[in-house]
């Protein structure tokens, strides 16, 4: 016996091209009523969700063990002994489910408030590549760094071949635009994959131009040792990505500042920290 439509007559009222308040008054789609008898078929807009409505643990002691987890080459373990030193008394089990569930929703949100002040980003760009291994296989980490130390896009392949280059270069021009000057080194990937999108002037090699990229990775690698290697290429992605937006938020290159400012600007990022995703 074939299946019947779960509302028979919405088939042939679309036919004849009926809106979707007709449909409504017509009890075939769902809608909102409202004060004074007011129907409208759209349901009401909802406010935004409480992401810690559900958890016993307060959203103060979440952000500081994902921000310990992420920030620093410390394993779940070393975050529940530092969480207990302070009286805190959660699981390391606890600590990797909060990281999985809060680290990209809290990497979104410090990419929406930064990518207003990384307009300047197009001005140079800094490409590097270093391999990671995932089971035994070798994997590659792309990045994109501008010229002011900010990571711009981290992405995971299988190879390193033109293909590749080229599906990281469109992926990060499409969300910053293209920069003026594309500083990489002598790997022949990029110059082929510039050379498809019409950017092969643009580029640049040298020996010690591209040291900027190649310090990006050194905070990736320290917390890639604390972690006992990757053993997916999606978790490997997920984490370098979220390790990037923290990174970019706390990164205050103390060394080029007065220990005032370093201060201030410190506790404007712990600041911004502690406000993301509130209700």
């Amino acid at each position: 016996m074939p299946k019947q439509p779960a509302f028979p007559g919405l088939r042939d009222a679309m036919k004849k091209k009926q809106t979707r308040r007709e449909l409504f008054l017509a009890g075939l789609v769902k809608g909102t009523q409202l004060a004074g008898g007011v129907y409208t078929p759209y349901p009401a807009r909802m406010e935004k969700r409480d992401p810690f409505k559900y958890f016993k643990t307060s959203r103060e002691i979440i952000r500081l063990a994902v921000m310990l987890y992420v920030r620093f080459p410390l394993s779940l373990r070393n975050v529940e002994d530092l969480l207990h030193e302070r009286g805190i008394d959660v699981t390391h089990e606890a600590v990797r489910y909060w990281w999985h569930r809060f680290g990209p929703m809290f990497a979104a949100e410090i990419k929406k408030h930064r990518i207003a002040g990384m307009k300047s980003s197009r001005w140079r760009w800094h490409l590097d590549e270093v391999f990671v291994k995932i089971n035994g296989e070798r994997h590659y980490l792309w990045r994109a760094v501008d010229h002011e130390g900010e990571v711009l896009e981290s992405f995971v392949t299988k190879s390193r071949d033109k293909k590749a280059a080229l599906k990281f270069l469109k992926k990060a021009m499409r969300k910053h635009g293209r920069p003026e000057v594309i500083v990489t080194d002598k790997l022949r990937s990029y110059g082929a994959a510039l050379k498809e999108i019409g950017a092969a002037d643009r580029q640049e090699t040298s020996r010690w131009l591209n040291n900027r990229a190649e310090n990006s990775h050194l905070p990736f690698r320290r917390r890639e040792r604390a972690m006992l290697r990757f053993r997916r290429m999606r978790s490997l992605q997920k984490f370098a990505s979220v390790h990037a937006s923290v990174y970019n938020l706390f990164n205050q290159e103390r060394s080029l500042s007065s220990r005032q400012n370093f201060k201030r600007n410190r506790a404007a990022a712990l600041a911004e920290w502690r406000g993301l995703c509130t209700a």
